[in-house]
């Protein structure tokens, strides 16, 4: 097994909203804001070379909706899907399986392409796995996550007829397991992978960035924050006291990073590059 951090740019997102109650005064400390009241993050993904199988977790944004709608999220950075795989020698008709976490169009987007008149799978040799909870959720949006379930990036996966649903407690695969969180959104899924003798957490959107992990530190978008903060507690006693290391999404300068116990709880211990830990 090999494991491959996949860049492919940047964009902004409001500040409060990232952070919900958590005053400016303070997340500005990790995440200062544009004039706009912009932070910048990124979509960082993980791509995992398992035997006969090249996994790619969530797709980014992708680059098929119009002009209107990249205008409120300031896409930019020279990083890009294709030229990240390519720099490890890859083509994305060489992925089996994509691992999409959720269906919000920043985890999904680049599932799907436009081509002509037509939206087709971006990856058209892979499997797509989603869950049929968090699936049905999403085809079904409530009014507070419409916006974020669109239905051009999620229909044409089940049209194509790629689209496998994963069950709740069986793994992935002999190195792969499926966490699940269900604050930010239904049925969230947390690929945990172990890999050289370490476990490796991809935390979606329940960790976004470094900036987020005391507890309070919940995303207004979270369709119940409550569940988030009990499902942290949980997630940040079992990080703490196994030593896992957290693959981070949104983070726009730290990739990875382990927590510890503090007289505060439990917060930052250490950043690095995944290609850093492990070579």
């Amino acid at each position: 097994m090999r494991l491959y951090t996949i860049e492919t740019g940047f964009f902004k997102l409001d500040g409060g909203a990232m952070f919900g109650v958590v005053p400016k005064s303070l997340w500005q400390r990790t995440n200062p804001a544009d004039e706009r009241n912009l932070c910048t993050w990124t979509n960082r993904l993980l791509l995992i070379e398992d035997g006969n199988q090249l996994i790619l977790v969530d797709t980014a944004i992708g680059d098929k909706q119009d002009e209107k709608f990249f205008s409120h999220y300031f896409l930019h950075g020279d990083a890009t899907l294709d030229g990240s795989l390519a720099k490890y020698g890859f083509h994305r008709d060489d992925i089996t399986d994509v691992i999409l976490t959720h269906l919000h169009f920043d985890h999904c987007g680049g599932a799907i392409k436009r081509d002509g008149e037509r939206l087709l799978p971006a990856f058209k040799n892979a499997r797509f796995w989603s869950n049929e909870k968090h699936w049905e959720w999403a085809i079904n949006p409530n009014p507070r996550e419409k916006a974020s379930f669109l239905r051009d990036n999620i229909l044409p996966i089940q049209e194509s007829g790629q689209l496998h649903f994963i069950k709740d407690g069986e793994p992935f695969s002999p190195n792969i397991d499926i966490r699940y969180a269900y604050g930010h959104t239904e049925s969230m899924m947390l690929p945990q992978i172990c890999y050289q003798g370490k476990t490796i957490l991809y935390m979606a959107d329940l960790l976004p960035s470094v900036g987020h992990i005391p507890l309070p530190y919940v995303m207004g978008y979270d369709v119940r924050p409550l569940t988030t903060m009990e499902e942290r507690q949980h997630y940040w006693q079992e990080i703490v006291d196994n030593e896992y290391i957290l693959f981070l999404e949104h983070d726009p300068i730290n990739a990875c990073c382990t927590l510890q116990h503090t007289e505060k709880g439990v917060r930052l211990k250490e950043t690095f590059r995944l290609e850093d830990m492990f070579g």
